[in-house]
């Protein structure tokens, strides 16, 4: 009797003395401890009792020192600190197959202690880890995704073209071996086919089934090697995917042949495992492009982003690392070179190229003290720009970090089908053991109850179930980008495509927001570089209307004024030489106590000096192309549009009955507008709201979907879910368009897969289809809902 102790995980027996004890347990090496360890910390020890005494291959595989990701070098270039204050990191999770590898990254992820969030798209296999850093680092994270059987490395869209190309040299390789090897077998089951019809000796046949068999064997076991891989982790995790389905299948049929072929008796099907696993293997690899191809307008804004940039030191042009540019450096950029900085020109003019951002193809024209804005062009400007921000926080920055985050967001549609995936191939399992019994009882005949359970493994396709949502999610997303449209996550396409009520903020939404003085009164002498000083710090568009006015006088300087203030939804306060000056609407003057009315349509703006009027500006606004056009249509559609306004009442009346807005509020203060989108939210009703300054975040972080001009205030566009990159209403439109459409092709994809399975799947029990056409019927399902979900695309080229 031997002395030998067998290891608690492996079961491979060896000499105590080489043994690692732990408790009551013993391991050949750490590798099985870990795992050992591993699987009875996620509750998942239960293995053990299903593989019973069965040997396993202790893991072997190995990885790059994980240690290298708690690196300060890797911090400075891949890991963010987010607004909460947690570490958050993109990575590619290598080796997932199907929706249920993303519930099992997600689910041990999710049980680590310090894992805040951990969101994977299964698109394009990137995930988005939060984390404590405190709690938990990057490293052991890393070692987890690797203990379960994939791997990950950082995301970085310059370098994600090399791991496409190499993983697309994988799938070439092994269906080069897969097709070459069907063809052949095709050959022999003509011969075989024939030989039904026209008589062939057993000792013929059986020649022919083992040419079959030896053709299919490399099939099976190099060409669906990605199966036996993703089936092997998820019985080890106790998930059944759709890779179990496969390897099942096509392993089942491989065994019955080799018996068939043993004992000289009944059909073989080689030609089946063959064709099973080419099918698959080919549907799988034109779904891994197709999910690329909807993810590459996503990336092109991030990749080939130069890393150095020229500015100008010490009067010498030198070369500088992007991330090392500082605000207030002067940036260097020729013709045709991408602007990487947001920032001010303080030399040069020329033509710039913003459709990268705004969808719009014209080029624009800038010269001295225009701003330029990161992730632009410059078409032929050689200029030379100060600085505004470091790239970090640049436009182009901002933007790509918002993308990259979207893509992880899932709508609540997705949730609810990976819930459904998440079953499905467990079921599918059962009635394919139910079907070989209930055929294995009548008609009494185990090759038909055998193939016949096959073909319900084959044909059900929980993948189509799981790309129902994210492709055509992605597809929205990248359409949106290319237009101008940015949503900062995926699940606000579902919401926006259920929206019923619109509210408008009036400047810089409906109009133009760049009002211009029509009308100047003046009431009592005073230093207009007094106004000039008051108004120039104000983004507000009056403000900006009354500064470029008095720009135009010859003598107009600026003073240092005490006490400055913004007054929401009424104006500006200030002290100046212990005079209080103040600039606004009527209702700051009345609130300080001043009596005073003046009747007019346009906007006006009151200039006090201790009490007294001094000036009123007449400012008028021009309405923005297609604010008709855009009422109209949403009207048509069912969506009640409201205008909110901080304007009086006849400049508002004025606006809303110009651009058809039959409800409208004037003279609105911030609190005023939040109180009214929570009224809205009390009626049931779902709420956009779309403004652009200061005055409107509360609204905007209340609506069920805030929408912010892109030329907004800097905290409006942080707090807004969606940004319209070019200002316009005609992208406000396309971002309802594309919501709805997206949402739309959703439904129709999930219908396509439960149609596809409810119709097959029982044809299947009822044995009308063989494994081969069941194999075919399951790749063309998912590349189906692939397909239609980049209908949205060609849609939108023809318009």
């Amino acid at each position: 009797m031997s002395d030998n102790i067998a290891c608690s995980h492996c079961h491979l027996e060896f000499n105590e003395s080489v043994l690692i004890k732990d408790g009551e347990h013993y391991f050949c090496c750490n590798g099985c401890k870990g795992v050992f360890h591993l699987l009875s910390d996620e509750g998942l020890d239960s293995f053990y009792d299903k593989a019973g005494k069965t040997t396993l291959t202790p893991p072997t595989m190995q990885y790059e020192d994980s240690s290298n990701f708690n690196a300060p070098a890797f911090y400075d270039r891949f890991v963010k600190v987010n607004s909460d204050g947690f570490s958050q990191v993109s990575l590619i999770i290598e080796g997932i197959h199907c929706s249920a590898c993303v519930w099992l990254n997600e689910k041990a992820l999710h049980k680590m202690d310090g894992v805040i969030e951990a969101n994977i798209n299964f698109t394009n296999n990137k995930a988005t880890i939060v984390w404590a850093d405190d709690a938990v680092k990057l490293s052991a994270i890393i070692d987890m995704i690797r203990a379960i059987g994939y791997n990950a490395f950082p995301y970085d869209a310059s370098i994600q073209e090399i791991q496409a190309n190499a993983k697309r040299k994988e799938y070439y390789l092994r269906m080069a071996v897969a097709i070459f090897a069907s063809m052949n077998i095709m050959w022999i089951a003509v011969a075989q086919y024939a030989g039904y019809f026209s008589g062939i000796t057993q000792e013929i046949k059986t020649i022919l089934n083992i040419a079959e068999g030896i053709l299919a064997t490399p099939v099976l076991f190099y060409s669906g090697w990605i199966f036996f891989r993703g089936a092997y982790y998820g019985i080890k995790n106790k998930v059944v995917n759709m890779d179990i389905l496969v390897a099942t299948g096509a392993s089942l049929t491989y065994l019955y042949s080799i018996y068939i072929t043993v004992l000289e008796q009944g059909e073989a099907y080689f030609d089946s495992v063959s064709m099973i696993i080419t099918f698959v293997l080919i549907g799988k690899f034109l779904e891994v492009l197709s999910k690329k191809n909807a993810a590459d307008t996503l990336d092109i804004m991030g990749k080939n982003i130069p890393s150095e940039v020229n500015i100008v030191k010490d009067e010498k042009i030198i070369s500088c690392k992007l991330g090392d540019v500082a605000v207030g450096d002067i940036v260097v950029v020729s013709s045709g070179e991408k602007v990487l900085l947001d920032g001010e020109i303080v030399k040069g003019s020329g033509s710039f190229d913003e459709s990268n951002l705004t969808g719009e193809s014209e080029p624009i024209y800038k010269t001295i003290e225009d701003s330029v804005v990161s992730g632009t062009t410059s078409i032929d400007a050689d200029i030379h720009f100060r600085a505004s921000k470091d790239f970090e926080h640049s436009t182009l920055s901002s933007l790509v970090s918002l993308l990259e985050s979207a893509i992880n967001k899932k709508p609540k549609i997705e949730q609810i089908a990976n819930r459904l995936s998440e079953y499905f191939s467990s079921v599918i399992l059962a009635l394919s053991f139910v079907t070989f019994l209930v055929w294995w009882v009548w008609p009494h005949s185990f090759e038909v109850a055998f193939i016949v359970g096959i073909s319900v493994i084959i044909i059900a396709c929980p993948c189509a179930l799981a790309l129902a949502t994210p492709v055509a999610t992605l597809v929205g997303l990248s359409l949106g980008a290319s237009r101008g449209v940015l949503f900062k996550e995926a699940a606000q396409l579902e919401t926006m495509a259920n929206v019923d009520t619109l509210v408008l903020d009036k400047t810089g939404t409906i109009t133009v927001g760049k009002p211009e003085v029509v009308s100047e009164k003046i009431y009592k002498e005073f230093d207009k570089s007094i106004l000039y000083s008051l108004v120039k710090s104000s983004k507000h568009p009056v403000a900006c209307g009354i500064s470029e006015y008095l720009k135009k006088e010859i003598d107009i300087g600026e003073y240092i004024l005490d006490e400055y203030t913004q007054v929401p939804a009424c104006g500006i306060s200030a002290i100046y030489k212990q005079s209080k000056i103040l600039g606004g609407n009527l209702k700051l003057i009345h609130d300080n106590g001043i009596d005073f009315d003046y009747e007019s349509d346009n906007t006006i703006f009151y200039f006090t000096i201790d009490g007294e009027i001094a000036a009123i500006y007449e400012l008028s606004d021009k309405l923005k192309a297609n604010a008709k056009n855009l009422v109209t249509n949403l009207t048509s559609k069912g969506v009640n549009v409201v205008m909110l306004t901080g304007d009086h009442e006849k400049t508002a009346s004025k606006v809303a009955l110009e651009v058809g807005i039959k409800e409208y509020l004037s003279e609105q203060t911030p609190e005023d507008k939040s109180t009214y989108i929570e009224k809205l939210h009390k009626d049931g009703k779902t709420v956009v709201m779309v403004g652009d300054g200061v005055n409107d975040i509360l609204a905007l972080a209340l609506a069920d979907i805030g929408i912010v001009m892109g030329s907004g205030s800097d905290i409006a566009v942080d707090i807004g879910d969606v940004v319209l990159l070019d200002d316009s209403l005609s992208s406000l439109e396309d971002a309802f368009k594309i919501s709805r459409t997206t949402y739309g092709l959703i439904k129709q994809n999930l219908g396509i897969s439960l149609v596809y399975n409810a119709i097959t799947i029982p044809l299947a029990m009822a044995g009308y289809v063989i494994p081969l056409v069941a194999a075919i019927s399951m790749s063309v399902s998912s590349l189906l809902v692939v397909g239609n979900s980049m209908r949205i695309r060609l849609k939108w080229n023809k318009n």
